[in-house]
């Protein structure tokens, strides 16, 4: 004897009143079973509607505050979108890039006495996170929609130029607002704008040769290196923010940047695998 759908259920479920498991059950009878089918009696209009609102949220789906702020300020719609899916941007690592700021900061403030020495944890810190978030702007090892947006007319270079600049805006501001909370800020709380930058050109201007995500830790290390060298080797542990180092991050930045302009066809995006 084959069991049909009664009614009173058809209508249950027909006005959303069924739960979940008896609307499984109801859903898998109907399609096998076409009397049951042909008892339903749906209505057009809330048919067409429902398809416009799927067809709506395909194809127009809700803009993010992110991406509406970006908008407001002039950038293009198609450029806004690439932007907003920058794995670097993403709240997971704008918050792990906070907390490594604001412990930084901490540890400044809880350091010994007016020791000068309590500002190298941030200041050996603040240059390199724009370099590792230029490293995890691009790339097939980083991005989970790299497939999709290598279809893109932008993909590749200049894709990947645009990610770093967002990323290093975005990671240099956090900086200056984390700076603004060091204890006692003076010039120590900008010194470190001029590595960060020379290190963000140097690494993409690296990436001609190589791909960011090796380009951007290899100079992080070596800027680590380096500043736990000079703080062993010379009597003044600043001296790589000092006015001499600051005007050399100014000629290195340069030579970057000219170096990026040259071979800026050779930007490898971190494709090959």
């Amino acid at each position: 004897m084959t069991w049909h759908i009664p009614s009173d259920m058809l209508a249950d479920y027909q006005d959303g009143r069924l739960d979940s498991v008896r609307t499984m059950s109801v859903e898998a009878h109907v399609s096998r079973c076409e009397p049951c089918r042909s008892a339903f009696a749906p209505d057009e209009q809330w048919l067409v509607g429902s398809w416009d609102g799927v067809l709506d949220v395909i194809d127009q789906p809700r803009r993010g505050m992110l991406e509406r702020f970006l908008c407001q300020l002039g950038i293009p719609e198609d450029r806004v979108r690439l932007l907003v899916a920058t794995p670097a941007l993403r709240r997971s690592w704008l918050l792990a890039m906070g907390a490594v700021l604001l412990f930084a900061v901490l540890s400044a403030r809880l350091g010994e006495g007016d020791s000068p020495r309590r500002f190298l944890l941030f200041l050996a810190i603040a240059p390199v996170l724009p370099v590792l978030a230029v490293a995890a702007a691009y790339g097939p090892h980083v991005d989970p929609v790299h497939e999709i947006q290598v279809t893109t007319p932008m993909a590749g270079p200049t894709l990947l130029a645009l990610r770093s600049t967002a990323v290093l805006v975005t990671s240099l501001l956090m900086g200056v607002v984390a700076a603004a909370f060091l204890p006692a800020p003076g010039w120590l709380a900008v010194a470190w704008l001029l590595p960060a930058l020379a290190l963000c050109l140097a690494s993409l201007a690296l990436s001609t040769a190589m791909a960011p995500q090796v380009a951007a830790p290899l100079l992080g290390g070596c800027w680590v290196a380096a500043l736990v060298v000079a703080v062993g080797l010379s009597d003044n542990e600043f001296v790589v923010f000092g006015p001499a180092a600051q005007a050399g991050y100014v000629l290195a930045g340069s030579l970057a940047s000219t170096i990026l302009i040259w071979r800026h066809r050779r930007l490898d995006p971190g494709e090959r695998r």
